[in-house]
This record gives structure tokens, sequence and C-alpha cells, in this order.
């Protein structure tokens, strides 16, 4: 599936060296897992959604820039295209999704069990209205779907107030705080 490009894309000018990040990472990090908390939903026992922003999507890039001790400009460039895909399009949020089962033999048994999940995964808004995820489907497989899902969800500008799951082995709604709304709106309003 190709996705619209990301609503507030990060730039390359962005994303420092490596040694520089490295002397400012304790702020960033703070700021970018305070970014994650308001956004970080968990829907049930096992499916925790996180929804991504600008903030976040630059913090994994200086992150894996770090890591990788990247210099290349074309490993850079690749990395930012590839995480600014997580971010959604003009109207859309973008999240990654995690399945989190810890014993093995469960995961593998629920994970090939819950092939069609995310053609089940929607926001609900206000009025009863839904939204569908959207997905890429390289990310199921024959027998089974891989525990971290990349998705988005177009919600035409609207901030969801629940994030649900209707497979019928894994009913699910949680309704979002305030705080989550409000750093949904603010996602969805961000200027290109």
């Amino acid at each position: 599936m190709a996705f619209t490009p990301a609503r507030h894309p990060v730039r390359r000018a962005e994303i420092l060296d490596y040694e520089t990040y490295g002397d400012r990472r304790p702020e960033i990090r703070a700021s970018a897992m305070a970014a994650k908390d308001r956004r970080r939903i968990h829907v049930g026992e096992h499916l925790t959604f996180l929804f991504e922003n600008h903030e976040t999507i630059r913090y994994q890039v200086l992150e894996m820039v770090r890591v990788e001790r990247m210099v290349r400009e074309a490993d850079i460039r690749h990395e930012i295209r590839t995480y600014n895909e997580l971010l959604g399009g003009p109207g859309e949020l973008g999240c990654s999704l995690l399945i989190e089962i810890e014993e093995p033999r469960k995961r593998d048994r629920l994970l090939a069990e819950w092939r069609g999940l995310v053609e089940r995964l929607y926001l609900r808004f206000k009025d009863g209205a839904t939204a569908p995820a959207t997905f890429d489907p390289r990310q199921v497989g024959e027998e089974r779907l891989s525990s971290v899902q990349y998705l988005r969800f177009p919600t035409g500008g609207r901030v969801p107030v629940a994030v649900g799951c209707s497979l019928p082995a894994l009913r699910v709604e949680t309704a979002l705080t305030a705080d989550q709304r409000a750093a949904l709106a603010a996602d969805l309003a961000e200027a290109p």
C-alpha cells in the first residue's frame, strides 16, 4: 500500500550528527517520551497503539543514527523516508501497533488466529462513526501477522474519542482521555 505523504515530515536539517545528538540526547529523549506517553493507548490486554507525530518520529530517526553511527548521507535520508511513512497524511493519524503477548507459544497461536486483526481495528468519533485502519498488507504473512503493525486512520481531521477492535475473538474498545484527545487534535492540526 502506498501511503500519502506525511502531514509534517521530519526534514534532514532536523537530524543532528550522532555526536551532537549524544550531547543533547537526555533533553530530546525526555521530551519525546512525554510525547509518546500522551499518545500511547492500551486497548485490552494485548494491544498498544502508539500514535506518532513529528517529535516521536524525529526521535526515532535520531536514535537510529546514533545506534548505527550513521554518517553516510544516503543512509540518513533512507531512515528519514522510512520513519516519515509512519506519520499520517493530511486528515490521518499514523500509529505503531504493538501486539504484546509474552509467552511464546501463546503469542504464536494468537498471531495466527488473529490474522484478520488489522482489518478490524478502528477509531470511534463522538457521533458514533468509525474510521477503519489502513495498513500495509506485507505486514500480514500467509500464516500469521507480525507483532508490530504500522497503521493509518483516515479521520478527515476529526479527533477520535476511542480506539477499538471488532475482531470476534477480541472485541475491545478503550475511551481516550482528555489529554490523549488533545494530543491527537494537535497532531491533526500540525501544519507541514
